[in-house]
């Protein structure tokens, strides 16, 4: 199974509007960061995007993405679902909808913010996605027999979800692990976590913060994402621990 980063910025991106700071002049292609998606290349052919950003048709342009078999959603904000209308070159490939997997607070938020898609009276013009929509509960399910558990994590006063595939785990935006979610956590490879920065914010982890949770987690492996421009990628992977690194748009990881 591959796992592909197709962003791993904040909800800004890096570069970030208007600003001339070190990190968002840098030369050095892992500060360029999209906002944060990941694509998953499961072993029995499944093709699986996590979110769908407002960067979405950049992303699948610049690794030629030509499958979706299912999208899965962490949660409503805006940097993760506003690149949703792009799946309508996806049903035009396929001649298939597109299945949608999220909450259903999650699903209902999408369907107000783009009605358009799942208004069902006849459409007058323009290209409209063929979606559905699929409820998920706390609950491990499956994707064409892949098997996926979702992981409750706290975003500011929201839980949201993160997955988990096999031994790895990928948990966006959140600022605490609840408990009752770390039994899920156990016997990873790669844990995926959010560290937006050092100072502190009410919906993200820091990156001590995100290093504690990694140390209580014990994954072999931990990636940080949801960056922001704060955090140089070479000046801040040179003081991280062992097993702890920035990931960057266009990485891979194979387990």
């Amino acid at each position: 199974m591959t796992f592909l980063f197709l962003g791993t910025g904040t909800s800004h991106g890096v570069p970030m509007i208007g600003c001339d700071c070190a990190v968002c002049r840098s030369a050095d292609p892992r500060d360029n960061r999209l906002r944060p998606s990941i694509y998953v290349e499961c072993d029995n052919g499944q093709r699986i995007l996590v979110d769908t950003t407002p960067d979405f048709r950049q992303q699948a342009l610049r690794h030629d993405i030509r499958r979706v078999d299912a999208v899965l959603f962490t949660h409503a904000h805006a940097d993760h679902v506003l690149g949703l209308d792009e799946l309508r070159r996806f049903n035009h490939m396929t001649h298939q909808p597109v299945p949608l997997y999220g909450e259903a607070r999650t699903l209902e938020q999408i369907k107000q913010t783009f009605a358009y898609a799942f208004n069902t009276s006849p459409h007058s013009g323009g290209g409209v996605p063929d979606l559905t929509t699929h409820v998920i509960t706390h609950e491990p399910f499956s994707i064409g027999g892949e098997r996926i558990v979702p992981i409750p994590v706290r975003h500011g006063t929201w839980t949201i979800l993160g997955f988990r595939f096999g031994n790895f785990a990928y948990l966006t935006d959140c600022n605490a692990i609840p408990d009752t979610s770390l039994p899920l956590l156990k016997g990873l490879d790669v844990l995926v976590l959010d560290a937006l920065r050092h100072r502190p914010h009410p919906t993200h982890f820091t990156v001590a913060q995100a290093i504690e949770v990694a140390k209580t987690v014990g994954a072999k492996q931990t990636l940080l994402t949801h960056i922001c421009h704060d955090l140089g990628h070479a000046e801040t992977s040179a003081k991280l621990p062992p097993g702890v690194a920035l990931a960057y748009d266009g990485q891979r990881v194979t387990i």
